[in-house]
């Protein structure tokens, strides 16, 4: 899609479903019976930041709000509703309370493996407890951890990560690669080792011209924790960035700024063409959401979203 198509397919500048224009999504029979369109949920998280429980009543900027039991309920709730239901994670899923210092990540993973969590990348502060903290605590993940940018080769890690994985959800094909922040500067040399940084540019873009290209994927998913923007120092590699000097993208999920997007970014790739760009803050206040629905030719006709705030009404 290039940009015009883009916005015709959203309806205008918002990310908004009920603008999309009438007819707009062909309809196809085999006979007299109507093929509905194919839809793909896209549930996703990060810097979920060991935010085991809500925040406290008393607690002045998010009164009563997260929860990982309150996210199970409500991804539950969408995956009774949705039949091709795919949940990421953006890295930063270690550091920020007691449950990490007593427990090193395993209780964190133990939960997203029981919400069935696809897949997920690392963040900076995964390496908080060394590569041995995190590589002890990995059994408990039932789900792979996607790095591309990261070499593990002369690490412990060596083969415990994935640099890419495609999903066939109901015949759509979705491949997912993952970019990390450059570690040296921001995490002590002795917590990543021998651990080499690629730069995430040239690595986003072997892998999305792999999975399109060669794998011939419908939908390229990047897992991103390098950050939505850097007003300050724009130089720096962001996900705006990213968005712009790559292609083959569809979707570029973030982390690491702890940034509220009140709907995903579009923004144009170096092709001219749309891609997205969400993120949903930190410590599990919100569950992001975007549905992609495709043609019978498994071409996307129409996107929605919904960053959906996690709170006490969920359970009620």
């Amino acid at each position: 899609m290039n940009r015009k198509d883009f916005l015709k397919i959203v309806g205008g500048s918002t990310l908004a479903a009920t603008l999309v224009p009438q007819g707009l999504m062909a309809e196809s029979f085999v006979g007299n019976r109507l093929l509905a369109p194919k839809k793909l949920t896209i549930l996703h998280t990060n810097d979920q930041h060991s935010r085991i429980e809500p925040f406290d009543e008393s607690y002045t900027r998010n009164p009563n709000q997260g929860g990982f039991a309150r996210r199970a309920t409500l991804i539950q709730q969408i995956r009774e509703q949705e039949n091709n239901v795919l949940l990421l994670d953006c890295g930063d899923i270690f550091q920020g309370t007691p449950y990490f210092n007593f427990f090193g990540g395993e209780l964190e993973f133990k939960l997203m493996s029981m919400m069935k969590y696809d897949a997920a990348t690392m963040g900076n502060h995964d390496f908080d407890n060394g590569l041995e903290g995190f590589d002890k605590a990995l059994p408990n993940a039932k789900f792979p951890f996607i790095c591309s940018n990261y070499d593990f080769k002369n690490t412990l890690l060596d083969g415990k990560t994935e640099p890419y994985k495609i999903f066939n959800k109901n015949g759509i094909k979705v491949g997912v690669f993952g970019v990390g922040i450059e570690l040296e500067g921001l995490v002590g040399k002795k917590s990543y080792g021998e651990t080499v940084y690629h730069h995430p540019v040239d690595v986003a873009q072997h892998y999305a011209d792999m999975l399109r290209n060669d794998k011939k994927c419908d939908v390229v998913i990047c897992l991103s924790h390098i950050g939505y923007d850097y007003r300050d120092n724009p130089q720096k590699i962001s996900d705006k960035i990213l968005a712009q000097k790559t292609d083959n993208i569809d979707l570029i999920l973030g982390g690491h700024t702890h940034t509220f997007l009140k709907e995903p970014q579009a923004m144009i790739n170096k092709n001219g063409k749309t891609v997205l760009v969400n993120q949903v803050g930190w410590a599990g206040l919100m569950l992001g959401r975007l549905d992609f629905y495709f043609d019978t030719q498994k071409n996307i006709q129409k996107i929605s979203w919904n960053n959906l705030e996690i709170n006490d009404q969920i359970l009620a």
